[in-house]
């Protein structure tokens, strides 16, 4: 059914087929928070590597990214060392970032975004873009390629890109050097523990522009070609 063809019926009608699908969304709710306590009861990996963090500040550890909370959640921002500015898709996400700060800082989280692009390139692209946030850089590290989100130009090339947990992904999808992710971590006070991560698909839950789209007439209207639309946001001209 399309926006062209769609169904047009009474008041009444459409108050009860708005009933039924509310007890579909309800009984979704109920399975998201199901699965939302499946995710936190996931088992930990404690981690070993001392990862090293170029931030405003100046070099950081994982330890200090936390800033003093006990979570922290990485958004694995997609913006290599050579790129001369950060991706069109990661950048809708990261739109997000800047009212939500504050609000998880008062559940004991941490929000940042960490990118293998040196700093200067970074804190440039966050001002043209107006973030805040911080956006600390793991270049010549191995942060990024041990998180699953970046990739050397051997695994490229022979198609060896493991992402999503899918140690075939490169050999059908393709791929270049990064790819986009989020993982969640856990300091006790005397060890680090990831506890998360989630890849291509599992950020869409986290893209709030998206779900607005899915309440409108028309959806995301992407076909079968998903964010060709989408520009910076200072790209898309009047």
């Amino acid at each position: 059914m399309s926006i062209e063809n769609h169904q047009v019926v009474s008041q009444a009608a459409w108050t009860e087929a708005r009933k039924q699908l509310l007890a579909r969304e309800k009984q979704f709710t109920r399975e998201r928070d199901e699965l939302s306590a499946a995710r936190r009861a996931l088992p930990w990996v404690r981690v070993t590597e001392r990862y090293e963090f170029e931030r405003a500040r100046g070099t950081a550890t994982l330890a200090d990214l936390f800033d003093g909370k006990r979570q922290l959640i990485i958004y694995h921002f997609m913006f290599g060392p050579d790129w001369q500015a950060g991706c069109k898709s990661c950048s809708f996400w990261a739109d997000n970032f800047n009212g939500i700060v504050e609000h998880l800082a008062h559940r004991d989280v941490r929000l940042i975004a960490v990118s293998r692009a040196p700093l200067a390139k970074l804190t440039a692209f966050a001002r043209r873009l107006g973030w805040s946030f911080e956006w600390a850089s793991s270049h010549g590290s191995s942060f990024n390629h041990d998180f699953g989100v970046s990739f050397t130009p051997d695994e490229i090339a022979r198609g060896k890109l493991a992402y999503n947990y899918e140690p075939d992904y490169g050999a059908r999808n393709g791929g270049g050097s990064e790819l986009p992710g989020i993982s969640v971590f856990y300091n006790d006070g005397d060890a680090i523990y990831h506890t998360y991560s989630c890849y291509a698909r599992g950020l869409d839950m986290l893209n709030t522009a998206y779900h607005y789209l899915d309440l409108v007439p028309a959806g995301r209207n992407e076909g079968d070609r998903p964010m060709s639309w989408l520009r910076l946001r200072d790209e898309y001209g009047a």
